[in-house]
């Protein structure tokens, strides 16, 4: 109890930042000479005289032409995005193991997933599901984008790399390797614990796989892990360092030491008598995430790479922002004041006006401080909300955490292509403060000119995407 009332605590040492809180901040950014003073100094407010000029160069514009998902709705994307438009929830009781004594005993965990035919059998046995899923995932993605087999062999894997990264890397072989150290010894711990319980092993092993030899990391930012490595795999590709990368995150954490670490900290929802309800973003009566696990990796390439090799092009990706709190370990800024910076942020990256977006996909966990804390920063950004929707996935699926922002860029890609976006259900009791529309427990259609992906970490940090269909 004293713990979860000391990370709660408005107490904890913050760092003393007080920004000129105004709805209009006027951002300079430096740049190539080459680029557009509209490039370089934009105001970021609802000022309709300001159209940026979009990326026309092709080896920096960045495309999007494979998907891949590892889901409690299985792990064929189109099926995926069917299931999150009905509306059907993802939440039930946890039977991976017993959670009787835990304080949650819900989550969105996988059931039934096979790698059969992505990773041979000896292999298969050995690994953590953080790289089962890494590794199904990224293959998929790969056959989406139309390279396989001999397609593959024409790739320069000098120029192509893996970046996806994982919050707490293989959980249950830590969680098996632990238990081994206390009950039988040292001696009895396997040689594999290591390598298959640090976080940039999903990635290696993928890269391995594949023969990629350009650049392939993780990169561990809590939720908004995805987030950062879809960011970082763009900016390569922006600055001629690879061609194509494969991008996105993975978890694994609905075990033992996962559900427990996150449910002692009471950050998770106890709703275990009606699990399809707990996850409830933006409602007054929310009291906490729900974990949700899987794998979301995109294939991102130069569009000139995407057009040499004749690619099918899904979505175009027009830029990034990341950046951070400074505020509370575990609490955002409760004025959203990091975040709506970071949209802004976002925005000048992708050249792109406030009034160009009209779909987000926001990060909305169901947790108390969260969820007002974007809706504010929403509001610091967009002063009109008409004709914006803002719906949350893990309303659905839950939280996958590091996973998350990959799973949610698959659906916000999805949307973008299909026209339709998928309902936030459970809402019941919406708060007001929350002005805009939440597409509530229906889908609906919307043409989407401009979306934006948002993913935020606990630490304090933030990152926001931004998607669009492509045009020539």
């Amino acid at each position: 109890m004293e713990t979860q009332q000391f990370l709660r605590s408005p107490h904890l040492p913050v760092f003393p930042f007080n920004p000129l809180r105004k709805n209009t901040l006027l951002t300079t950014v430096k740049a190539p000479l080459s680029t557009t003073s509209t490039r370089r100094t934009i105001l970021l407010s609802h000022h309709p005289s300001i159209t940026p000029t979009r990326e026309k160069d092709a080896k920096k514009r960045v495309v999007i032409t494979g998907m891949g998902i590892v889901s409690v709705f299985g792990s064929d994307v189109d099926k995926f995005y069917e299931r999150l438009l009905t509306g059907e929830s993802g939440i039930t009781l946890i039977d991976r193991f017993d959670a009787s004594e835990l304080t949650t005993r819900i989550g969105g965990q996988i059931r039934g997933f096979n790698s059969n035919g992505y990773i041979d059998r000896k292999t298969d046995q050995r690994l953590d599901d953080c790289q089962r899923y890494c590794i199904v995932a990224g293959k998929k993605a790969l056959e989406d984008a139309a390279i396989s087999g001999d397609e593959l062999s024409k790739i320069d894997k000098k120029r192509a790399g893996v970046l996806v990264g994982s919050g707490l890397g293989g959980a249950t072989v830590f969680h098996n390797g632990v238990k081994s150290l206390i009950q039988r010894g040292f001696k009895k711990i396997t040689p594999f614990l290591v390598p298959y319980e640090i976080s940039n092993m999903a990635a290696a092993l993928l890269a391995i796989d594949l023969g990629f030899m350009g650049p392939t990391y993780s990169i561990s930012a809590a939720c908004a892990t995805s987030n950062y490595c879809l960011y970082a795999a763009a900016n390569h590709i922006r600055e001629g360092k690879a061609d194509l990368m494969i991008a996105g995150g993975v978890e694994a954490a609905v075990v033992p030491i996962g559900v427990a670490g996150f449910a002692s900290w009471g950050a998770l929802s106890k709703r275990n008598d009606d699990p399809q309800t707990a996850s409830r973003p933006w409602d007054k009566d929310r009291d906490g995430f729900v974990m949700g696990e899987g794998a979301g990796v995109l294939v991102m390439e130069s569009l000139e790479h995407a057009m040499k090799r004749d690619a099918p092009i899904l979505a175009e990706y027009l830029g990034g922002a990341v950046s951070f709190d400074a505020h509370h370990i575990t609490s955002p800024r409760s004025d959203g004041f990091g975040v709506s910076s970071c949209i802004q942020r976002c925005l000048v990256d992708a050249r792109v006006s406030v009034e160009e977006v009209n779909y987000i996909n926001a990060h909305a966990t169901s947790t108390i401080v969260g969820d007002l804390a974007e809706a504010n920063a929403l509001k610091k950004v967009f002063n009109n909300t008409t004709g914006i929707k803002v719906n949350a996935t893990k309303s659905i699926i839950g939280h996958c955490m590091a996973a998350s922002g990959g799973v949610e860029a698959i659906a916000t890609i999805k949307a973008i292509q299909t026209g339709w976006l998928h309902p936030t259900i459970n809402q019941f009791n919406l708060e007001p403060a929350v002005e805009f529309d939440t597409v509530a427990n229906k889908k609906q259609q919307h043409e989407i000119n401009v979306a934006i992906s948002n993913s935020f970490g606990i630490g304090g940090h933030n990152a926001v995407l931004a998607f669009s269909a492509f045009k020539h």
